[in-house]
């Protein structure tokens, strides 16, 4: 990955100037992400905010924020959406679902869990404050597109069978959330080394017992189904309760249940050769 000194002006989010404040910070260029783990989750906690932008894609009003330490400048989203329809909501596409909710928590909640059960497919995330707003901040993914610009551009990845067990493990992933955008490959990145991750989990943990597409669980890794079993309420309490509530919980340890379930029957009908890895 090449740093080079970052030669133009950064505006900070009041509209002032802000090269000074940065003096000799280098941006990181490449692809993928430019920092993980704990050194991921301090940047984005404490670096300065020099420059945000609209980001221009999904609708809960991201902002893509530059932010410097002093040393490196790194890019990150900034979600604040947080909000709760009572009820049974409709949406244009097709579907209804019951208290819908819409949060920046969700994407942090969602990176703990990843966290939890070593998927690493949610880009670092944690909870900050800016100004008066309470939102999430998510490190950038460096150099990325969609799943559905790598369909669009016909790329093909060199590795079919590592390509499709990072696939099926976002599905994983995403049906253990109830994410209600699963759907939506928008919200799978690819890098240039086709290393996949899972973004935009605002619509997810819904109080649902079952999953929502049992059909798209075909494949397990064996590692996350183990780390699965030994998921319990007190551990998500601990380590998502900030950020959802104890019906929340319950109704992701159900799904759990579910795919463990799932994941059984498929080994009992093709093989553990032809289901886990």
């Amino acid at each position: 990955m090449r740093a080079f000194v970052l030669a133009v002006s950064l505006l900070s989010p009041g509209g002032t100037v802000a090269a000074a404040q940065v003096g000799a910070a280098t941006m990181e260029t490449g692809s993928g992400l430019p920092l993980r783990g704990e050194a991921a989750e301090t940047f984005l906690r404490t670096a300065k905010v020099v420059r945000h932008r609209p980001l221009g894609a999904g609708v809960s009003g991201s902002e893509q924020l530059t932010l410097t330490d002093g040393t490196a400048i790194h890019k990150a989203v900034w979600k604040t959406i947080n909000e709760f329809h009572p009820g049974l909501t409709s949406f244009e596409g097709g579907g209804t679902i019951l208290d819908y909710e819409d949060s920046y928590r969700f994407e942090i909640a969602a990176y703990e869990l990843d966290k939890l059960l070593g998927f690493e497919l949610v880009p670092p995330t944690v909870e900050r404050v800016l100004g008066n707003r309470t939102g999430s901040l998510q490190m950038w993914v460096e150099s990325a597109i969609t799943e559905w610009d790598r369909k669009q551009r016909n790329l093909a990845p060199p590795d079919t069978e590592q390509w499709n067990r990072q696939i099926h493990a976002v599905r994983l992933l995403q049906q253990l959330t109830f994410d209600w955008d699963a759907q939506n490959i928008h919200n799978v990145l690819v890098d240039a080394s086709f290393r996949v991750y899972a973004i935009d989990f605002s619509r997810s943990f819904a109080v649902y017992e079952k999953v929502q597409q049992e059909k798209l669980l075909e494949r397990f890794p064996r590692a996350r189904l183990t780390a699965m079993k030994a998921l319990d309420e007190a551990t998500l309490a601990a380590k998502l309760g900030r950020w959802i509530g104890r019906p929340q919980i319950r109704t992701l340890l159900k799904r759990r249940d579910q795919i463990l379930a799932i994941a059984a029957r498929r080994v009992a009908e093709k093989g553990e050769a032809a289901v886990l890895y």
